[in-house]
């Protein structure tokens, strides 16, 4: 697994592509694992910062429970439909998935502002990246891995 600041620099574009689709909403949705296995979404807010990308959680929240059990996780930035006259003026969609590993030093959390008692703070380590878009007549795909680099994907 990969810190952000890894992944950046294995693959640079991607990275700034994935980032800048990122910004765009301030809600993401993140994939959590319940305790009996079967999946949970949450709306969410992410920060890169430092080379990691963090998630920050509410005091006791189901996700947050669910990281620190299991903590296998995606996230999912979401953009606007697609114009379906110009379907490759579509910016995308961005995913990622990896292992979100609670932090709780204490001088981190004062770092990040943390609101209230008890916030969770979790630090992500990226084992994958996909970035999916429209291109002509095409679906494309770029995916990347640690390892790996980058590839790409073409569906008519």
């Amino acid at each position: 697994m990969s810190s952000w600041a890894e992944f950046e620099k294995d693959a640079p574009q991607l990275a700034a592509t994935v980032r800048e689709l990122m910004g765009r909403h301030r809600h993401k949705v993140l994939a959590t694992l319940r305790k009996d296995g079967s999946p949970r979404v949450s709306g969410t807010e992410c920060e890169i910062r430092d080379g990691e990308l963090w998630l920050g959680s509410m005091p006791g929240a189901v996700k947050a429970l669910d990281l620190r059990r299991d903590p296998r996780m995606a996230l999912h930035v979401t953009s606007p439909d697609p114009d379906e006259r110009d379907p490759s003026a579509w910016a995308g969609d961005a995913k990622l998935a990896g292992r979100a590993q609670e932090v709780t030093d204490p001088e981190v959390l004062r770092r990040f502002e943390m609101p209230g008692e008890g916030p969770h703070l979790f630090r992500v380590e990226v084992e994958e990246v996909v970035w999916t878009r429209v291109e002509g007549d095409e679906l494309v795909i770029d995916s990347w891995h640690p390892g790996r680099g980058v590839e790409r994907i073409r569906r008519k």
